[in-house]
């Protein structure tokens, strides 16, 4: 009992220091990417906007378990709802998938959500692609992120028939969408997102591809800080 009253207490002011009371952070990582890619806007947040945030490992998530999206949505929803209060969501192409369908399912849980070079519609040819491209990459590769080959490629096979666009107008949370000058794969979809998601906001960010969080944290930082402080 005392360690879980410590946990809360911690918690709450964790939320206190975030400046809003009972709202928890979330950062979700891509799909080739683990939790430590949000490190330098982590870093940049807490240094200089004093922002904290829950950064989970996705793969550790299906560990022991069946490696499709549909087994990750409901292990990421069981996380995410053991949080009181509140979410502010943000994710990152595979990150950014997963908050759209959390908060299609709990609208009550999203404070705001921020979507970051996410597909509105999974592109099967050019996962099909990276299909065989992860086929063909060293088990080691796999391994540095904390995934094995075997789960990450049943991951990825998951989600090639994923329709993700169906009730986007239905969404009510203050919603950010996000892509990098260089994502020309993604600016089509951060478009389409912008128009079916009412209300939502649309900003590029400079200097960054499709991993923003990686080659850009200190702008992503100062415009995530920016759209919370909104919140």
């Amino acid at each position: 009992m005392a360690v879980i009253a410590g946990q809360q207490l911690k918690q709450v002011s964790d939320n206190k220091r975030n400046g809003v009371m009972n709202v928890t952070n979330i950062f979700i990582h891509g799909l080739g990417q683990n939790e430590t890619s949000w490190d330098a806007v982590e870093t940049q947040l807490i240094m200089e906007h004093d922002r904290k945030a829950e950064k989970p490992n996705l793969y550790s998530m299906i560990k022991g378990r069946k490696a499709d999206y549909d087994t990750l949505l409901q292990t990421f929803t069981d996380y995410c709802n053991d949080f009181d209060g509140k979410l502010n969501v943000c994710g990152l192409s595979l990150g950014g998938i997963l908050a759209l369908d959390y908060t299609k399912r709990f609208p009550d849980k999203v404070n705001s959500m921020i979507l970051i070079g996410t597909p509105c519609e999974i592109p099967k040819m050019l996962f099909k692609l990276q299909w065989i491209l992860f086929h063909l990459t060293p088990k080691t590769a796999f391994e540095k992120i904390g995934c094995s080959k075997k789960d990450f490629m049943s991951l990825v096979g998951s989600m090639v028939d994923l329709d993700i666009s169906d009730a986007l107008d239905q969404i009510q949370c203050k919603t950010l969408v996000l892509c990098g000058a260089k994502d020309k794969a993604n600016r089509n979809s951060a478009q389409l997102l912008n128009r079916q998601i009412k209300g939502s906001l649309l900003r590029i960010v400079d200097n960054a591809s499709h991993e923003v969080n990686v080659h850009n944290p200190t702008e992503l930082s100062r415009v995530i800080k920016e759209f919370w402080s909104e919140q």
